[in-house]
């Protein structure tokens, strides 16, 4: 069952995310995305600057994050 992370408006970029989620493990997010690690809503990503809605899933390693509206 996924994380849910409840954003501010309706965008949240998929770096700023990684981080307010606490996922990158000291990593840079930078170098996160570069490994091939992060997948948003099922396909790889590799930007940091990708926009998130409401709805979109993203999943690192075993964390499965929910973005939703709120917070």
């Amino acid at each position: 069952m996924p994380t849910e992370v409840p954003i501010r408006g309706g965008m949240i970029r998929l770096g700023q995310l990684l981080k307010l989620a606490d996922l990158t493990d000291g990593l840079p997010v930078k170098e996160l995305l570069a490994g091939g690690a992060v997948y948003v809503n099922g396909e790889p990503e590799a930007r940091r600057g990708r926009q998130l809605h409401p709805g979109d899933r993203v999943q690192v390693g075993d964390a499965e994050l929910l973005v939703c509206a709120g917070g």
